[in-house]
C-alpha cells in the first residue's frame, strides 16, 4: 500500500513541525492530532493510510490509543507506528503488542521514517 494520508499524534508542537516538514517535504497529506482522544476520533473521521503515535501524551497515551485503534472495526486496518522518546526495549515490544507496526525513536532521522512509511 503506498501511505498517502497520514495522521500524526503528538503533544508537541515543536515535535510535530519537525515530524511534519520531513512529510511535507515528501508530499504526504498531513492530519494532526494533540492527544489520544483527538487521535481515535480522526482517525475514524479521516481515514489515514497510517498513523504516527506519540507515547507520553496527556489522557489516553499513545500505547493505550494504539489498542483502541487495534480493537476498533473501524480502525484496525491503519497501521500504527510509535514515534517516541522512550526507546527502551520494553517499550518497542509493548507498543507492538498493543498493536503498532513499528517503532521509531526521536528524534527520528527522515531516511528512517520515509523507510518505514515506504515498508507498509
Amino acid at each position: 500500500m503506498r501511505v498517502k494520508k497520514v495522521l500524526l499524534v503528538d503533544d508537541s508542537p515543536t515535535d510535530q513541525l519537525v515530524v511534519i516538514r520531513i512529510l511535507a517535504s515528501q508530499n504526504f497529506d498531513i492530519v494532526t492530532a494533540g492527544n489520544g482522544e483527538e487521535a481515535i476520533e480522526k482517525a475514524k473521521r479521516e481515514s489515514p493510510d497510517c498513523i504516527l503515535m506519540d507515547v507520553v501524551m496527556p489522557g489516553i497515551n499513545g500505547f493505550q490509543a494504539t489498542r483502541a485503534l487495534a480493537k476498533d472495526p473501524a480502525t484496525k486496518d491503519i497501521p500504527v507506528i510509535i514515534l517516541s522518546s522512550k526507546g527502551q526495549q520494553t517499550d518497542k515490544i509493548w507498543g507492538e503488542r498493543q498493536g503498532a507496526k513499528g517503532y521509531l525513536v526521536k528524534p527520528v532521522s527522515e531516511s528512517d521514517l520515509i523507510s518505514k512509511l515506504e515498508e507498509l
